[in-house]
């Protein structure tokens, strides 16, 4: 069965989330108040009640990028294993911001292997056609990896940034996450489209930068992985630092 067939099934899993860092916009309701000796009256209308953060709406929030995105290698995404994915669905950052918010449908539309040019070829039918509330795109790593100069992906990213602001659509723009393999000049060159990244979301609304690299990294060595199976790509708790930020930057998008 697909994801179209029963909506409240998490695509890529098989079954329904279950009902974890940028910026956070605490949401509080039920304000207390003291009123003199009313306050410590049970059932008192002044009684002080707990804070507590609002519940997160629910949402559909396409997550659009490459292996990294689809949840390389422990999982294929339901675009390369139609039409659920298969494997290790924790392999996926999609997945754990799933398990955060079980009011959230993530779509994960990631592709092993693709350029942000073949990555926007896919953009009406993998983002646009779904209409979600937020989209995350992760894209850039093939570029480098192939020796594409900076300013190439530079460019395709920002004519996807801009044609999903014209549809109204809020972006959040990740950073590209490290590798091991990487030479010197590759990492120069994930470096300066990262930098890129950061500023260009400073001066486009509705355009937010969240730094999937920092969160994917050993803290002592922005240019490696926290861990890997591969030297190439997260292992389940990777992805899940992933979502750990991912979370905060969606829920400051969209819980006023």
């Amino acid at each position: 069965m697909s994801d179209a067939d029963n909506p409240g099934r998490a695509p890529g899993t098989g079954f329904r989330a279950p009902g974890p860092d940028c910026l956070s916009l605490p949401s509080l309701v039920g304000l207390s108040a003291a009123h003199g000796d009313a306050a410590d009256s049970a059932g008192s209308p002044w009684a002080p009640k707990p804070w507590r953060r609002r519940p997160s709406p629910a949402l559909t929030i396409v997550a659009l990028g490459d292996s990294t995105t689809a949840g390389t290698p422990g999982f294929r995404s339901p675009l390369e294993a139609p039409p659920d994915g298969e494997g290790d669905t924790t392999s996926q950052f999609t997945w754990w911001l799933m398990q955060a918010e079980p009011a959230w449908r993530v779509l994960n539309r990631g592709v092993n292997g693709e350029r942000t040019d073949e990555i926007a070829t896919r953009f009406e039918r993998d983002v646009l056609v779904h209409a979600p509330d937020v989209l995350i795109l992760l894209a850039g790593v093939n570029d480098v990896y192939q020796g594409r100069d900076p300013s190439t992906v530079q460019g395709q990213l920002l004519a996807m940034y801009t044609r999903a602001l014209k549809a109204g659509l809020p972006t959040i723009a990740c950073s590209i996450i490290p590798y091991d393999t990487a030479t010197p000049d590759q990492n120069a060159g994930m470096h300066a489209i990262n930098t890129w990244i950061r500023e260009t979301a400073l001066s486009m609304p509705g355009l937010v930068f969240c730094d999937t690299r920092a969160a994917a990294a050993r803290p002592d060595d922005m240019d490696r992985l926290f861990d890997t199976p591969d030297r190439l790509h997260p292992t389940p708790e990777g992805y899940r630092r992933m979502a750990d930020a991912l979370l905060e930057v969606v829920r400051e998008l969209t819980i006023r």
